[in-house]
């Protein structure tokens, strides 16, 4: 079994829109070969291997043997890592909005209470 991916590297893969595109298809619609991943896009079958390495090595995707075939498909500890790190950032955002909401009520309030509206 592959080591658990890091963030950095995960991030670094799917910076570039045709992994994400493959990533994102893998997401959809489960496992592909590659032939069947290069297909939708103009690129050289080289390039589409380099671009499988790289979400191999960062941990995106893993891949086997299926008689001829080399078939991908996510790794589900990857997705769940982004995700465990966006849940973190959103408590964060989150609470932050949630303190400007009281903020702002507040001023609207005291604005109120002086006579100060803008009509």
């Amino acid at each position: 079994m592959a080591p658990a991916p890091a963030i950095t590297a995960v991030f670094g893969a799917l910076s570039d829109p045709t992994r994400l595109a493959i990533v994102e298809r893998l997401l959809k619609e489960g496992e592909h070969s590659a032939g069947e991943i290069a297909a939708p896009f103009a690129i050289s079958k080289p390039a589409i291997s380099k671009h499988l390495r790289v979400l191999e090595d960062a941990g995106l995707i893993e891949r086997r043997v299926a008689r001829q075939w080399r078939v991908c498909r996510i790794r589900p500890e990857a997705i769940r890592l982004v995700d465990d790190w966006m849940r973190e950032y959103r408590k964060f955002w989150e609470g932050s909005f949630d303190r400007l909401e009281q903020v702002l009520a507040a001023a609207e309030t005291e604005e109120g209470e002086n006579g100060r509206y803008d009509e």
